[in-house]
C-alpha cells in the first residue's frame, strides 16, 4: 500500500518548510505528504499566499517528497460552505474553494480534498430543503471541477463524514453522490477517513470499515488512516490502542484492490500537548506502520 502523511501534526508546531520537509523524509520515512489549509489559509492575500507556497513546494521537491494533494484541515471544517443556509456563504464558498485550487497549483500538487460543509439543523431535517441544498452542492462542485480543469488540476476528492448535516454521510450516500456527478470536468472522486467510517455512535452497523471500502472502492481516490476507538473522531497515532490494526488495514485494503490508493495519516493532537511528545509519538508511529505496512 501506499503510506503518505497528512501534515497536520505540524500545525502550529513545525511550519518551516526546509525542517518539516527534512522530519517528513528522514525522520517519517515518506514520499508522500498531503498538505493541509490549516498551514496556509487560501483567504491569504494571493501574492502573500504563493510566495508561502513555493517555499513548501521548493523544500519539499529538494527532499524528494512529493506533495500529493492539499486538504481543508481543521479551521476550515468549522465553515458550512456549500450547505450554508445563506446564499452569500455559499457564494463565499465557492470563491474560497477556487482559491483553493490555485494555492494546490502553487504548490505543485494536482489534487485537492475537503468536506463540502454542512447543514444547519433544521435544513438537515427538512426532507424539501436538503434535497434543495444537496443539489445545489452538487452544481458548485461541477462548477468547481470546471474551474480546476481550466487552471491544470486533475481531480478533487470529498471526504465523507458520519454526520447527517453533511454530505456524504454514508455508504450508500456516498455511491450516489458520486453516480450524480459522474460526467463532472475532472474526475471528482472519494476521500475515505478511517476514524469516520468507524463511528460508532452515528452510523450503528454501518460502522464496518469494511463495508464502506466495498461500496465505495470504485470511487476512492484517497484514504485518511489514524487510530480510533469507534466512539470518537479520534484521530489518534498509532501509540494509542484502539480498534485499527494492521491486519485490518492489510485485509481491507487488499479485498477490494485499493492497495495503490494513498493512505495518508492523519494525526489531529490538541495543541496543549508537548511539542517533543508530539514528535516522539509521530516517529514511534511511523517506525510501526512502516514495519507493518510496507
Amino acid at each position: 500500500m501506499v503510506l503518505g502523511l497528512n501534515l497536520s501534526f505540524a500545525v502550529k508546531r513545525w511550519m518551516k518548510p526546509a525542517q518539516l520537509a527534512s522530519m517528513c523524509k528522514n525522520d517519517f520515512g515518506v514520499d508522500h505528504v498531503q498538505f493541509t489549509w490549516d498551514l496556509i489559509d487560501p483567504w491569504w492575500p494571493e501574492e502573500l499566499r504563493d510566495a508561502m507556497a513555493a517555499d513548501y513546494k521548493c523544500a519539499f521537491e529538494k527532499e524528494g517528497v512529493k506533495i500529493d494533494a492539499t486538504f481543508g484541515g481543521l479551521a476550515s471544517y468549522s465553515f458550512a460552505h456549500f450547505l450554508a443556509p445563506a446564499k452569500e456563504q455559499r457564494e463565499a464558498a465557492f470563491i474560497f474553494f477556487k482559491r483553493a485550487v490555485d494555492l494546490t497549483l502553487a504548490m505543485g500538487a494536482k489534487i485537492l480534498g475537503s468536506p463540502v460543509g454542512g447543514m444547519n439543523y433544521d435544513d438537515a431535517r427538512d426532507a424539501d430543503k436538503r434535497e434543495q441544498l444537496y443539489q445545489e452542492m452538487l452544481e458548485y462542485l461541477r462548477k468547481l471541477a470546471a474551474y480546476g480543469k481550466e487552471k491544470g488540476l486533475e481531480e478533487i476528492h470529498i471526504e465523507a463524514t458520519p454526520l447527517i448535516t453533511e454530505f456524504p454521510h454514508s455508504p450508500s450516500v456516498c455511491r450516489k453522490m458520486m453516480e450524480d456527478l459522474d460526467g463532472s470536468e475532472i474526475p471528482i472522486k472519494l476521500l475515505i477517513d478511517w476514524g469516520h467510517a468507524l463511528y460508532k455512535p452515528l452510523l450503528k452497523e454501518e460502522a464496518d470499515i469494511e463495508l464502506w471500502f466495498r461500496e465505495c472502492a470504485p470511487y476512492i481516490g484517497s484514504i485518511h488512516l489514524q487510530q480510533t476507538d469507534g466512539e470518537w473522531d479520534r484521530h489518534w497515532d498509532f501509540t494509542k490502542e484502539g480498534i485499527v490494526t494492521p491486519e485490518l488495514i492489510k485485509r481491507a485494503t487488499k479485498n477490494v484492490g485499493l492497495d495503490n490508493i494513498p493512505q495518508y495519516l492523519e494525526v489531529v493532537t490538541i495543541f496543549e500537548d508537548d511539542d517533543d511528545a508530539v514528535y516522539d509519538s509521530m516517529k514511534k508511529t511511523m517506525d510501526y506502520l512502516h514495519k507493518e505496512l510496507d
